[in-house]
């Protein structure tokens, strides 16, 4: 059996990273800091004519009709460069959610989403703060066990800080005499499945956080010398970094698993994305503490690149359920009295 990824996914991702890296820089996130929204809409449009905005819609809503599986690459990739432009939660969360919901509602705003032309943004409740709601072309907010599609203008918001600068992040209060589009068990249905393709979007980003920080801190031990050598030359110095890199390589199979549990709509999805969060935001937390530690004091100043991406790790790791929740989700589906452990149930 090949569970490698194919020539063709390889070679988008290839494409993509390259385009990341080279336009979306320290720089230009620092930049965008400092700007009203906090979000470039040049950006949006240049991912839009990449074809990332319609990966996930449906073909018959002019969409490239691809999987989880197939963007989850790519969203290791807006990991690495800490993308703020809210392409994830677009691509995994939002889009898949508004296919789900199906009518007039999908017809209508999947091809805008396909085209780019629409931001469509997922907010669950128990995220408690909706991101990148003031941006949102349409916003599918969760409260109260109803879901509710948002236009601008029906409702209010109020900001709140976060510890990544890069992150915009509300309270948002529904206009009065504006109805939900779910409710009930259907609404319980699809906040599941969204926290699934939520906390999905936040393991793969947290793999490209842990890769960029260590290519920081090698970058930064190459260069820092102490008694006339490199540090990176220091044992001590070594183990720290690969001690990361061992964490984040086993990390990479439960995100890449759990990703395909997402698109094939596996029972035991739950499960999957659960272990896969973890196991990418552990090595996430590991990176930014062995970063810190072989910069030395520097790594906590503003004027070092390592912040950016520590913080971004730091806020992914709570959002879309922290590590508690996750480890229950685990616990409760591997102690089950009717659970079906073994290398035999593995790729059911």
């Amino acid at each position: 059996m090949d569970f490698t990824f194919s020539e063709d996914q390889l070679l988008f991702h290839d494409s993509v990273r390259s385009f990341l890296v080279n336009e979306i820089t320290p720089e230009r996130l620092r930049a965008d800091w400092d700007s009203e929204t906090g979000r470039d809409p040049a950006l949006w449009q240049q991912l839009a004519e990449l074809g990332l905005t319609g990966m996930t819609v449906p073909e018959e809503h002019d969409g490239l009709g691809m999987t989880a599986l197939d963007f989850v690459l790519l969203a290791q990739e807006c990991g690495y460069v800490a993308l703020a432009e809210p392409l994830v939660n677009h691509v995994l969360v939002g889009v898949p959610l508004l296919a789900d919901l199906g009518g007039e509602l999908a017809a209508g705003w999947l091809p805008r989403a396909a085209a780019g032309d629409a931001r469509i943004v997922a907010a669950l409740e128990q995220n408690l703060l909706a991101e990148d709601a003031h941006v949102a072309d349409l916003l599918l907010l969760e409260q109260g066990g109803h879901w509710y599609a948002l236009e601008q203008g029906q409702f209010a918001l109020e900001f709140s800080q976060s510890i990544d600068p890069g992150r915009r992040l509300f309270t948002v209060a529904v206009n009065p005499g504006v109805t939900p589009v779910v409710s009930g068990e259907r609404a319980a249905e699809l906040r599941n499945a969204s926290l699934n393709r939520g906390a999905l979007g936040c393991a793969a980003q947290a793999l490209g956080l842990a890769q960029r920080m260590v290519d920081l801190a090698v970058a930064y031990t190459a260069d820092r010398k102490q008694f006339g050598k490199p540090i990176g030359s220091f044992q001590a110095v070594k183990h720290h970094l690969a001690n990361v890199a061992v964490k984040l390589e086993y990390a990479k199979a439960p995100v890449h698993r759990a990703a395909y549990a997402v698109a094939e709509n596996a029972a035991i999805a739950t499960r999957h994305v659960a272990h896969a969060k973890l196991a990418a935001c552990e090595a996430a937390n590991l990176a930014a503490k062995s970063s810190i530690q072989v910069h030395g004091a520097m790594g906590y100043t503003w004027e070092v690149d390592l912040h950016i991406f520590m913080k971004k790790a730091w806020a992914l790791a709570n959002t879309w359920g922290d590590a508690g929740f996750h480890k229950q989700q685990v616990a409760q589906a591997i102690l089950a009295e009717d659970a079906v452990l073994g290398a035999g149930a593995t790729f059911q």
